[in-house]
């Protein structure tokens, strides 16, 4: 049987420190848009927490590559604010077929 391609992680398997610093490296990678009003990274960090715990998002590990990356699960329409989300990671789908 072959290894699964992603793994579904709960925030609540990660500690804090291991958390946080997967949420900042996701809001802090190049090419990130946040909009027309810049936020401070504490804003970008607590809106992906506020969106983990929702189910807006998903963290998800590759064994393959043995890398974590955050999936939002429900891009947002045009118009509505952007919290911390680049384009690539909207689709979990794209994520699976790597």
């Amino acid at each position: 049987m072959d290894e699964p391609r992603s793994v579904e992680v709960p925030p609540s398997a990660l500690s804090d420190e291991a958390l946080t610093g997967l949420i900042e490296e996701f809001v802090t990678r190049a090419g990130t848009d946040y909009g027309a009003v810049e936020r401070t990274l504490v804003e970008k960090v607590a809106d992906i927490r506020r969106r983990l715990a929702r189910g807006e998002a998903t963290i998800v590990y590759d064994p393959e590559t043995a890398t974590a990356n955050i999936v939002v699960a429900h891009p947002r329409r045009a118009g509505e604010r952007a919290e911390g989300v680049e384009a690539g990671d909207r689709d979990p789908e794209r994520l699976s077929r790597r």
